[in-house]
């Protein structure tokens, strides 16, 4: 699993599976969002709710925040930018391959500019 640590309070990460949850936990991180639509990546693809029960047993909040693959809309960004403001940090968040999660944070930013 790669980690990129976009600032102390946010990392992104390309898809995780179920298993890898309690590495995430072990890491400190509070807060897992997934940022992928279930089914994009087939039947291969875990569910966010195959991450929610793992990461529920571990006492992580979970996010589902999905957004299709080149086509980020002003909701997502207002999502993205409320669930970040209201979750736990550390927080986690994940897609295919962590650049729509980051790209996410960079609209993020810019709104708050």
């Amino acid at each position: 699993m790669e980690i990129r640590s976009l600032t102390p309070d946010l990392s992104v990460s390309p898809q995780i599976r179920p298993e890898d949850v309690a590495t995430i936990a072990a890491a400190g991180f509070k807060t897992i969002v997934c940022n992928r639509p279930d089914g994009e990546g087939g039947s291969e693809q875990p569910t966010f709710e195959q991450i929610r029960q793992a990461a529920q047993g571990l006492g992580l909040s979970t996010h589902y925040v999905p957004v299709v693959s080149g086509q980020i809309t002003e909701d997502d960004v207002r999502a993205f930018q409320a669930t970040l403001a209201s979750a736990p940090k550390p927080v986690f968040a994940y897609c295919r391959s962590g650049t729509r999660s980051t790209n996410l944070y960079a609209l993020v930013r810019q709104r708050e500019g």
